[in-house]
């Protein structure tokens, strides 16, 4: 096989099987992964990330996964400058490289090129900006987005206060909507992208075993070790998934079942937005349905599909 600046993608939603596929691809291939999910980045959040183990990491070797800490945001334009570094280090090791996750603007702006600029920041107006949040709540900044740059609205979640508020910031200080000053650069990787997908009913299940399953692990802990230690809601990282349901929890303002229910109906919305980002439609895209064969058959699949590149 020709890994010549060969790049595996393997996208999919939350809980379908991402980690377990890309390891046993990981082994079939010689191939190094690097994470494209933004909650790996930080140390401590290991349990509710459903972070690789220590273990599986040595498996097939892995990069960007605790790279910083939750009290440190990283920028989207860092995530791609340093995916990017290692990625190119892979293929000049001679060895295929594989991007797994389910952060869309990770994997997109690297398969597509995105140039982000840097941008100067306006203390001032983030300043004005974060009193709003306090004042008014997420929801309106969002809204305050919509009616500036409808796109980037779209693309993201109301709960991601930073990358709102980030986006404002661009669209107020320049006049120009933040979904429009990004341009791109065809990457000079030759790229298969892998789905995984199964029915939702199946995958609904599984997201709930794993939300019980991370309970019992030890979920309320981390998350209470995490406070113990000086991080605060405000962070970033601590918007993660369950984190502050489970915030709820710790304060009192909720019950454990409670918890699981938000987390459950969260988790299925992060899906539903995940599909949008990769849609079963996209051409481009080779789907597998994980629950319809064997892995060893859909390994065989991905490993044509790459010979098809050759």
């Amino acid at each position: 096989m020709n890994s010549e600046k060969l790049l595996v993608v393997v996208v999919g939603p939350t809980a379908v099987g991402k980690t377990n596929f890309s390891l046993s691809l990981g082994d079939k291939l010689g191939a190094e992964i690097v994470s494209a999910d933004s909650r790996l980045l930080y140390k401590g959040m290991d349990i509710g990330t459903a972070k690789p183990t220590q273990h599986e990491m040595c498996r097939v070797k892995h990069y960007m996964i605790d790279v910083t800490t939750p009290d440190k945001s990283w920028s989207l334009a860092q995530y791609k400058r340093s995916a990017c570094h290692y990625i190119d280090d892979i293929h000049n090791r001679g060895k295929i490289a594989m991007l797994v996750g389910g952060t869309g603007q990770y994997v997109r702006s690297i398969i597509e090129g995105w140039n982000i600029p840097p941008l100067p920041k306006d203390n001032s107006l983030r300043h004005e900006l974060e009193a709003m949040l306090d004042e008014y709540g997420g929801v309106y900044l969002h809204d305050k987005l919509r009616g500036l740059d409808e796109e980037s609205a779209k693309s993201i979640d109301f709960r991601n206060t930073r990358r709102v508020i980030r986006a404002l910031e661009v669209c107020i200080s320049t006049g120009r909507k933040f979904s429009e000053m990004r341009s791109k650069t065809k990457p000079n990787y030759r790229i298969l992208i892998v789905g995984l997908m199964m029915a939702r009913v199946e995958l609904y299940k599984i997201i709930d075993d794993r939300i019980e399953r991370m309970l019992k692990n030890g979920w309320v802990n981390e998350v209470q070790n995490l406070l113990d230690r000086g991080y605060s809601w405000i962070m970033p990282s601590m918007t993660a998934l369950g984190y502050p349901e489970i915030g709820h929890y710790i304060s009192g303002e909720i019950s454990l079942s409670e918890t699981r229910l938000r987390i459950g109906r969260n988790s299925r919305r992060l899906v539903r937005r995940q599909s949008s980002w990769f849609s079963i439609s996209n051409p481009d895209i080779m789907w597998l349905d994980i629950n319809s064969t064997d892995e060893r058959t859909l390994l065989s699949q991905v490993y044509t599909g790459i010979e098809r590149l050759r």
